[in-house]
C-alpha cells in the first residue's frame, strides 16, 4: 500500500493559482498577450479535467459550511464526483500543463508562490489521491479527518475581516480583473506607474497571504523613503515646503507600526513613491 505525499505541481488548485498571480504579474510588467492567461484558458477550460477537478477543489476549500455533519457529507458527495473523473485523463493534463508552464516560465520561481490555505489545498490533494489509490485504513482515515479539520472554520475566525482579507479570497477571475482595475484607475489618476509602485504591487500580490513578509518588505522601503526625502531637503529653498516633507518623514513613520499592513497604507507608500518621483524632477 502506498503512502501519500503532497505534490505540488500535480495539484490542480495550486497550479490555477499560481497561473492566476502569474498573470497578474504580467500584466503589472506589462506583458502583451500574458502566456499564463493563454494556459489558463486553453487548460481549465469549461468541460475540461481539471476545470471539474479545481471546482471540486473550490467547492470543498470555500469554508462555506460549518456544521460537522453538513460538511461531512459534503466531503461526501465531492468525493463521488471526483471518483467519476479519469485518472489517466487527469494526469494526461496535469503533465500538458506542467509543460506548458516550463516553456515560458522558470517553474521553480512560480512553483514557489505562497497560496491561501495551503494547508487546506493539499489535504483535499491528498484526499482526492486516497480516493484513487490503495491507502492503509489508518492512513486514509488520517487523510479524511485532517482535511475535515482544514476545512472547519473556528469560531476565534469570525472577526471582521479586512478588505485585503476579503479580496484574497476572492474567485481568481475577479481578483485580477480587480488588481488591473487598481492599475487603471491609479494611473488614470496619476500618470503612469514608476518602478517603485510597481514593485509595491508586486509584493502586494505575491504575499497577499504572507503578512509578515509584506510587512518587512513596508519597512525596508519606509526606510529607503525615509532616506532620499531627507536627503532632499538641503536642496529645497522653500520653506513651507520643506516643512511639509518633514511632516510627510513623520507621517512616514506610522507605516512602521502594526502588524499587518492596511489598505490604506499600501495606497499611502504609492503616493509617496510619486511624491518622490515629483521632487526627482525638480530638484537635481
Amino acid at each position: 500500500m502506498t503512502k501519500i505525499k503532497h505534490n505540488k505541481i500535480k495539484n490542480t488548485e495550486f497550479l490555477f493559482e499560481c497561473l492566476s498571480r502569474q498573470v497578474t504579474s504580467d500584466i503589472l510588467n506589462d506583458v502583451k498577450d500574458s502566456p499564463a492567461l493563454k494556459i489558463i484558458k486553453e487548460h481549465f477550460k469549461k468541460g475540461s479535467v481539471l476545470n471539474q477537478e479545481l471546482e471540486l477543489y473550490k467547492a470543498l476549500s470555500s469554508k462555506s459550511i460549518t456544521e460537522a455533519n453538513k460538511i461531512d457529507y459534503l466531503v461526501d458527495s465531492v468525493g463521488k464526483l471526483r471518483k467519476k473523473i479519469s485518472n489517466r485523463e487527469l494526469r494526461n493534463a496535469k503533465y500538458n500543463i506542467v509543460k506548458a508552464i516550463k516553456e515560458h516560465y522558470d517553474v521553480n520561481q512560480i512553483f514557489k508562490t505562497r497560496i491561501k490555505d495551503y494547508k487546506t489545498v493539499a489535504s483535499i490533494y491528498k484526499f482526492f489521491e486516497s480516493l484513487s489509490i490503495d491507502v492503509q485504513p489508518l492512513e486514509e482515515t488520517n487523510i479524511r479527518f485532517n482535511m475535515i479539520e482544514n476545512l472547519t472554520i473556528l469560531p476565534t475566525q469570525g472577526k471582521k475581516k479586512s478588505k485585503f482579507e476579503n479580496f484574497s479570497k476572492q474567485d481568481s477571475d475577479i481578483r485580477l480583473l480587480a488588481y488591473k482595475m487598481l492599475v487603471d484607475k491609479f494611473n488614470s489618476k496619476y500618470s503612469k506607474l514608476t518602478e517603485s509602485q510597481r514593485n509595491l504591487l508586486k509584493q502586494y500580490i505575491n504575499n497577499i497571504s504572507n503578512t509578515n513578509s509584506f510587512k518587512e518588505y513596508i519597512i525596508s522601503e519606509v526606510s529607503e523613503i525615509q532616506k532620499e526625502l531627507k536627503s532632499y531637503l538641503p536642496k529645497i529653498d522653500d520653506n513651507v515646503v520643506k516643512i511639509k516633507l518633514k511632516e510627510a518623514i513623520k507621517i512616514s513613520d506610522n507605516y512602521r507600526k502594526g502588524q499587518v499592513v492596511k489598505d490604506s497604507q499600501v495606497v499611502g507608500m504609492m503616493r509617496f513613491y510619486k511624491l518622490i518621483d515629483e521632487i526627482r524632477n525638480v530638484v537635481k
